[in-house]
């Protein structure tokens, strides 16, 4: 896997599934992108594989409801885009049955590589966020923190919230939680991320190749 050269620009819709049970085969090695219904998730994954129309994006959130897989050019690699959660419009009960799928997708997608969490720069750690944080803690899932939206700020104040959301996660996760600024709508940070997605895809495809006799 030394020469793994991954395209974003190649990925392509592969399939939803509203639970696990409908998910493409367990196997190579996907990431998935998580975050509240109005944080720019899909902005973003459009903006990394520079396809506008890839991720559906809405003017009005919560209506990404299933898990939408996406094809890479390294066989059995794949971007995920999971469903929005939180906001406020949405009926609690389905809140509640996104939630249980998100839950299991979370706990049994052996293939997961890593977790790209996609927060509002201006409105970090929500309470959902600290959820994913603490569960990618626990499970020890590299996690990779995506403060969108950074054009509506100053640079002082960017580099300031970074700072912040640096200083308040949990000591002692340096190599599993990593964090960076991102604007969709400028392009600002992509570099970064796409080395970011890589050092996740890699040792996890790599962990997965067949020992020499």
């Amino acid at each position: 896997m030394s020469d793994l050269h991954i395209k974003f620009r190649s990925a392509t819709f592969l399939m939803s599934a509203s639970r696990l049970k409908q998910c493409p085969p367990d196997t190579g090695a996907e990431v998935a992108f998580a975050g509240r219904s109005n944080a720019g998730k899909s902005s973003a994954i459009n903006a990394l594989t520079r396809n506008p129309r890839l991720a559906r994006t809405s003017k009005t959130p919560g209506r990404t409801q299933l898990l939408n897989f996406f094809s890479l050019n390294i066989e059995d690699t794949r971007l995920v885009d999971l469903p929005g959660y939180g906001y406020a419009k949405v009926p609690l009960a389905m809140q509640r049955e996104w939630q249980k799928h998100l839950n299991d997708y979370l706990e049994n997608r052996d293939c997961l590589a890593g977790i790209v969490l996609v927060m509002d720069i201006r409105h970090p750690l929500r309470e959902f966020d600290l959820m994913i944080i603490d569960w990618c803690i626990a499970s020890e899932l590299p996690l990779h923190i995506l403060l969108t939206k950074s054009d509506k700020l100053t640079r002082n104040a960017m580099t300031n919230t970074l700072r912040d959301v640096r200083k308040a996660l949990p000591k002692h996760t340096e190599g599993l939680i990593t964090l960076q600024a991102f604007s969709a709508s400028k392009s600002d940070g992509l570099p970064e991320l796409e080395r970011h997605l890589v050092s996740l895809i890699k040792p996890h495809l790599t962990e997965q190749e067949p020992t020499q006799a």
